[in-house]
């Protein structure tokens, strides 16, 4: 009863007055009883939560550079393990301070924050308390992001995306993320916005973010007219120096195909003879933009797919996966051939056949870093996305790989990718008569079920449509 007392009381000192700087007689705890990170990991680690105790009331502390040490201490706990049995007890309580930290704090200690509460939310999972994380996470996150500080906007982007994937049920409430990150990928589209130049860094977190987020929305108005000014958008940026974000707007473009929102609107206009004779016009003049569109990024991405270098890094890496991405696009958008990838996870192998869930995979991955192997095997959330059993979980009595007869938890179904092209599995694996190959076949055949049962045109996520 004491320890949340005073946890009260060091919150309510820090919404009053955020100043680092304290006379030699303050109470406040300094640098040094903060306990080494290096040090203390491994017992956090090894199942204790006395020291992740000790670092949530850090936060609490006036210091600056305290709770920027506390904050790293807890991102690595978290990045690194599985934090069930502190996270019933201590959400709120660790949510809280750091919500404080995105409001008031230093620009590292924003971002330390942000990593913080999302890695928070993926621990939570899909219980009450993600809904929670969510809604009092937006007004700083969203206020964060307006402020312009291009060193925190980053992990601030990852954030809001990862807070929404896991507590963001209501496609309405997503969309109001998605429309935030809208505002400051595509300035003219909010009337708030600077149209400031954005650095590439920030915009490739954002385009990401969205793009992260378009992959689980199932339902929302049609805005044509927002549809067609995204798509045109995101092939503007593929004209631009920096590779990163022509990577990051050809994985957007590849994902809004795979959705197939340009093939919707291109039918309605085709066939809208019904119309009043201007209405009837436009639509037609509408539907030639966008096969014309069409025709233009498939340009696009074919030169991105063998180019020789000049724009952007030299990094051959970089070029290497830019050329690597492009030739995926291109395969898609003539054959309707998703990429194929598989990746190592201890002893299992997580497969991905879709646009959405190699999106999922790279942005969960580069969030998580070193903790992914971890997280994949051990986090439920995560096996509940991928539909992912680790052989471990299996021997140990648990789920098993889902067959027909079996249905999908809420999570996945929200999750679930959209299967818009037969094509995508015929070259999934090369041995028809595999084990592997028969139990993923069940779960694809479930796939194409579920998807066949719902408008095309419904996931998706309308930037700038009214109400947003």
């Amino acid at each position: 009863m004491g320890k949340r007392s005073s946890r009260r009381k060091n919150a309510s000192m820090l919404d009053s007055d955020d100043d680092d700087t304290l006379s030699s007689s303050s109470t406040v705890m300094s640098d040094r009883t903060v306990p080494d990170v290096e040090e203390s990991q491994g017992k956090v680690q090894g199942g204790g939560t006395k020291l992740l105790d000790e670092y949530v009331d850090a936060l609490f502390e006036k210091r600056g550079s305290t709770r920027e040490k506390a904050l790293s201490a807890i991102v690595d706990a978290f990045t690194n393990k599985l934090q069930y049995q502190f996270v019933e007890k201590n959400c709120v309580t660790l949510l809280h301070p750091c919500l404080n930290s995105i409001k008031r704090g230093s620009s590292k200690e924003k971002s330390l924050a942000s990593r913080a509460i999302g890695l928070l939310a993926l621990t939570v999972g899909c219980e009450n308390n993600a809904a929670e994380i969510l809604e009092e996470s937006i007004p700083p996150l969203s206020q964060a992001l307006k402020s312009g500080l291009e060193s925190t906007l980053s992990s601030v982007f990852e954030c809001l995306a990862i807070v929404t994937f896991v507590g963001g049920n209501d496609p309405d409430v997503t969309e109001r993320s998605m429309q935030i990150m809208w505002q400051i990928i595509h300035p003219k589209s909010g009337p708030n916005v600077s149209a400031s130049k954005i650095a590439p860094a920030v915009l490739t977190a954002a385009i990401s973010s969205w793009s992260f987020l378009l992959t689980t929305v199932s339902e929302c108005k049609i805005n044509s007219k927002s549809w067609q000014d995204s798509i045109s958008y995101f092939s503007n940026l593929l004209d631009k120096d920096d590779r990163s974000i022509r990577i990051a707007a050809g994985e957007a473009i590849a994902l809004i195909f795979e959705i197939g929102q340009l093939d919707k609107l291109s039918g309605e206009d085709r066939h809208s003879s019904d119309s009043p004779v201007h209405e009837g016009n436009n639509s037609q003049e509408r539907y030639a933009y966008i096969q014309g569109l069409k025709g233009k990024i498939l340009s696009q991405v074919r030169n991105l797919s063998v180019e020789a270098g000049g724009k952007g890094s030299t990094n051959k890496k970089d070029l290497g996966s830019q050329r690597n991405l492009f030739r995926d696009v291109v395969e898609f958008l003539e054959d309707g051939y998703c990429p194929q990838t598989s990746i190592k996870i201890g002893g299992d192998i997580l497969y991905t056949s879709t646009w959405s869930q190699l999106i999922q995979l790279n942005f969960l991955k580069r969030f998580l870093g070193g903790g992914f192997p971890k997280h994949m095997q051990e986090n439920e959330l995560l096996h509940d996305v991928f539909e992912f059993t680790p052989k471990k979980r299996q021997a140990s009595g648990g789920e098993q790989l889902l067959t027909s007869g079996q249905k999908l938890s809420r999570k996945a179904m929200i999750h679930l990718p959209i299967v818009k092209h037969e094509a995508s599995f015929q070259r999934l694996f090369k041995s028809p008569n595999s084990v592997v190959n028969k139990a993923r076949t069940q779960f694809l055949n479930k796939q194409r079920m579920l998807s066949q049962d719902r408008n095309a045109g419904h996931f998706a996520f309308c930037p700038g449509s009214e109400g947003a």
